[in-house]
């Protein structure tokens, strides 16, 4: 008996300092992953995707012809990983360093939504129209359009976060159509109502950002 008993002390003692180690040092993220190119992977999260514009680098400079100080281009926009059951697909790129009236929403730059889950990317350039060809709809603050990113040169440069979601239905969210020109009054509402009818379809996540403010 008291031979078991110096066995365990002697157990106890010899694993103790394996453990204070472990809680000294936490495992290294890898150099090769990127905040905010990816969403998911945690224990129960959504799936993994990658989100990538050849547009400007995650984390960096949104170039002039994408903004609202240029000829304001919407981006290409590419992903992949989308999980299987992926039945659509939404895109949000907002201002974060913002704040839209009366919400703890950034100011909404671009809202698509019902982009078909077969696709995998957008297109530069997209027309101002409230429905696309293949059933996309899109909006900002700005209409049924693509709003570049303005952050004014006297102020502190901006993170633009573009988030992508694959889901497994389709949102059937009734809005009433504007023209690409007219200011969106209900953009905030419509992001809401977007956002709600998402919960319990997300199946993957993915995030990528630009850094803007207007030239001095």
């Amino acid at each position: 008996m008291r031979t078991i008993r110096w066995l365990t002390m002697w157990m106890m003692l010899w694993s103790a300092p394996a453990s204070v180690a472990d809680a000294q040092n936490p495992p290294v993220v890898p150099p090769g992953a990127a905040p905010g190119r990816r969403g998911g992977g945690g224990r129960g999260g959504a799936p993994n995707m990658t989100l990538g514009t050849t547009a400007w680098p995650d984390g960096g400079m949104i170039p002039l012809r994408y903004t609202q100080a240029g000829p304001e281009l919407s981006p290409a926009i590419q992903w992949s990983g989308a999980p299987q059951g992926t039945v659509s697909f939404v895109l949000i790129f907002q201002d974060a360093d913002t704040l839209a009236n009366n919400s703890t929403d950034g100011i909404l730059h671009w809202l698509l939504w019902n982009v078909p889950g077969t696709a995998n990317g957008v297109a530069q350039g997209r027309p101002d129209a409230f429905e696309w060809e293949d059933g996309t709809r899109q909006i900002s603050v700005s209409g049924s359009r693509y709003r570049g990113p303005g952050a004014p040169a006297a102020g502190p440069i901006h993170h633009y976060v573009m988030e992508l979601y694959a889901l497994d239905t389709m949102l059937d969210v009734k809005v009433n159509p504007q023209g690409p020109q007219n200011p969106n009054p209900n953009a905030q509402a419509i992001r809401g109502s977007i956002m709600q009818a998402m919960v319990g379809h997300i199946r993957g996540k993915a995030a990528y950002v630009g850094l803007f403010h207007r030239p001095q």
